[in-house]
């Protein structure tokens, strides 16, 4: 029989998942109970059968000692073997609006399996609010709060997140755990272990080297994996040349947006020196260069993410030999490593101003995001209905009316219902592919997601002075000489904005808590003022309602304004009122007596 030249085993490359969780501040906006609190991290990949999450915590960095004092926090930070998770140390809640400053990074590694395609998977961020009572000596608190999650919430990290990322993750928990936990994910892709017998793998024949790099006939079964094999080692090469791309490119983006220069003259140095690199990188139509503020040295990047698994030929890089193929794994894999740990000692020195810069970012973002959800149209509605039957609609009698979806109040509630499902089954069919980090809450269920129609009126009349301070959005500017206090003068001035909520007929003045607790994560700046002149005094007279209401308004501008005083030039107050039900009608009148 005639010899065959013998196939060596083509060597697998394997790479991991570096993830870095930065907790940089709890915030308790409204916590409904006291006790003790913990958050708990696991990272898995998505669709994984397997109930104990892949990702292992592999450091953990605290940035500083926290200042909580005694009582406010017991025990340290802990790794569970068990179900590779990570726990902060348990901290005190007693009151609304308190801050629990944890400033600590934490690093996990989630190794990909051989059979994984690096463009499909995706991983699942967990968080878990641990909660248990207060006790008076601890005992037994890490057994209380082990016991179930008082409330969850995921992320999805979608595949090019996972090649590279830097972004901002607020974590809010559900209406009944009303906090906001700073947070910022940073993920690379990193080269794990490679197998020993890789560099053997090209010490055969030239015939056996061309079957080994470019054989794609399966009628071989021995070829046919060793086909795959390099196919998947070549797709590895490209995954790591991109995920550099992308690092260096973040690198120089956050370095311009906190000012701080980032010393990488190390790894310029060595990729000056590979030669290998270098040649593949100029022959790509995709490279560019791009400058590090303040370094003065230049680098190959990727321009446009979108084209980053593309950006190197296939034919190039099937053209290379095993041990060269080998030589750029490592080399990228090196590359790699060395740029994460310099930012994570640029991160900690940095860390307050990169979560600012990365906040503004991730806010931009999601405006445009979450604008699919939300529906524009301009609608006529009947001047009967906008005017309460006044005879100022007779004299509109020669105005040609715009074509509208709505013709009468009665039909709105249906027609709302049926655009807000067509929409919802419309989003259900777009598949979310970029690399910001999912909420799954939001992008779990599309058809669960809550649709804000916005109308736009035409042909409204005019309004008559006495509705003017009512309509526009029931909002109005209490000025400071009202109350006998002089405005500072604009540019040194601060403004003081003042929300008050007013419940409905026989209602609590936490009635709107909820409604505060939102309005609180988007301005958490303002001051709250939760209306009780009125509770349990709602069968009266509304005359009598609206001057309670305005007299209890007034003392508490005036406490807030002697309050802001002591801490610098006062400027305008703004003051907004939010009501339900005849809550509304109680600051109209408020606001009428006031005029």
């Amino acid at each position: 029989m005639p010899s065959r030249a013998k196939v060596e085993p083509v060597a697998m490359f394997e790479t991991v998942q570096q993830i870095g969780v930065y907790l940089h501040r709890f915030h308790n906006l409204d916590l409904f109970r006291q006790g003790w609190y913990q958050l708990k991290i696991t990272i898995r990949w998505e669709d994984s059968e397997d109930d104990i999450p892949q990702g292992i915590p592999a450091r953990v960095v605290q940035y500083e000692a926290p200042d909580l004092g005694p009582s406010s926090l017991y025990g340290m930070w802990r790794i569970d073997d068990t179900d590779n998770s990570f726990s902060t140390q348990p901290f005190r809640i007693k009151y609304a609006r308190q801050d629990i400053h944890l400033s600590m990074m934490i690093t996990f590694n989630l190794a990909r399996s051989r059979f994984e395609d690096l463009t499909t998977v995706a991983a699942i961020l967990k968080f878990e609010l641990m909660h248990a009572t207060a006790v008076e000596n601890g005992t037994n608190l890490q057994d209380s709060l082990d016991a179930s999650p008082a409330s969850v919430h995921e992320y999805r990290l979608p595949p090019k997140a996972l090649l590279g990322l830097h972004s901002y993750c607020p974590l809010h928990f559900d209406a009944l755990h009303a906090v906001l936990v700073d947070v910022s994910v940073h993920v690379s892709l990193l080269k794990a272990a490679s197998n020993p017998s890789a560099s053997k793998v090209q010490r055969k024949s030239a015939k056996t080297d061309v079957v080994a790099n470019k054989s794609y006939d399966t009628s071989n079964r021995g070829l046919g994996r060793v086909a795959s094999v390099d196919v998947k080692n070549v797709m590895i090469v490209k995954a790591l040349l991109t995920a550099r791309g992308i690092f260096l490119e973040e690198l120089q983006r956050i370095s311009k947006a906190v000012n701080q220069a980032i010393d990488i003259s190390e790894f310029v140095f060595k990729m000056n020196n590979m030669k290998l690199l270098n040649s593949l990188l100029e022959a790509s139509q995709f490279g560019t260069n791009v400058e590090l503020s303040g370094q003065g040295q230049t680098w190959n990047g990727v321009e446009d993410e979108n084209d980053a698994m593309d950006f190197l030929n296939a034919e190039k890089l099937h053209s290379l030999s095993q041990n060269e193929l080998l030589n750029c794994f490592h080399s990228l894999g090196d590359q790699l490593f060395y740029l994460w740990n310099i930012f994570l000692i640029f991160h900690r020195d940095n860390k307050t101003k990169i979560l600012e810069f990365l906040y503004d970012v991730w806010a931009k973002d999601r405006k445009a995001e979450w604008s699919i959800w939300m529906v524009y149209s301009t609608v006529e509605m009947p001047h009967h209905y906008i005017n309460s039957g006044s005879d100022e609609s007779s004299n509109q009698g020669g105005h040609k009316r715009v074509s509208s979806l709505v013709k009468l109040p009665d039909e709105r509630p249906q027609i709302a219902a049926t655009r807000a499902e067509l929409h919802r089954r419309s989003i259900a069919q777009m598949q979310i592919n970029n690399r910001s980090i999912q909420d799954m809450y939001i992008f779990g269920d599309p058809l669960r997601a809550p649709i804000v129609i916005v109308e736009r009126v035409m042909n409204t009349p005019r309004r008559n002075s006495n509705q003017n301070s009512y309509q526009r959005h029931m909002q109005t500017e209490l000025s400071p000489d009202i109350i006998g206090m002089k405005s500072a003068p604009p540019s040194f001035a601060r403004m003081l904005k003042i929300v008050v909520f007013v419940h409905g007929f026989q209602g609590h003045h936490l009635d709107l808590r909820l409604v505060r607790n939102q309005w609180l994560l988007i301005d958490p700046k303002i001051e709250v003022l939760m209306s009780e002149a009125n509770e349990d005094k709602t069968s009266g007279d509304f005359r009598e309602m609206g001057q309670r209401l305005a007299q209890e308004v007034v003392s508490f501008v005036k406490n807030k304004m002697d309050k802001a005083s002591k801490y610098g030039n006062l400027g305008d107050i703004k003051i907004s009122f939010v009501g339900h039900s005849i809550g509304n009608l109680i600051i109209r009148t408020a606001i009428s007596g006031r005029s």
